[in-house]
């Protein structure tokens, strides 16, 4: 696959999502988990989207019960609680895995082009992928880092 326009997946409520929608917008694709340590992260994810929906930014949260399965049973419980625990408006996608050969695609194409302290593989929940409106720039950022600390970045790639 050439860029990340050029997949599908399926949202939380069952209805496929084309990625070829976002050509033109700043992603901003975050592997989520609801019984995590970061969780609270929901809230500065959500902030970012309030903030920068209408400049171009589009945020989607893939559920994953990968890392000592903190995640509920499927994308649309994990959906339910980010709203109601964090007012979440932005996508939540279906659970998926983003490690391993059952990997989502779009997670082995993100890791593809990417790296972490640990190579490719994803260490734990919110890691976090910001790609820019052509799909050809994509950044990683780890777990602990707190959506607020992509500002400057997420600011720069809604300027191109």
């Amino acid at each position: 696959m050439g860029t990340i326009f050029d997949f599908k997946a399926l949202t939380s409520k069952n209805k496929e999502l084309d990625f070829s929608e976002f050509k033109g917008k700043t992603l901003l694709i975050v592997n989520t988990a609801s019984k995590c340590g970061f969780t609270p992260q929901f809230e500065g994810l959500e902030n970012l989207n309030q903030k920068y929906k209408d400049r171009g930014l589009v945020v989607i949260g893939f559920p994953s019960g990968d890392f000592a399965n903190q995640e509920l049973a499927d994308g649309s419980k994990a959906e339910d609680f980010c709203q109601l625990n964090y007012g979440v408006t932005f996508q939540i996608m279906k659970k998926v895995h983003v490690n391993g050969d059952d990997a989502d695609p779009i997670f082995k194409y993100l890791k593809s082009k990417t790296r972490g302290f640990f190579g490719s593989r994803i260490k734990w929940n919110f890691t976090k992928f910001l790609i820019s409106p052509d799909g050809s720039t994509i950044k990683r950022y780890a777990p602990i880092t707190k959506p607020e600390k992509m500002e400057k970045d997420i600011e720069k790639m809604l300027a191109q």
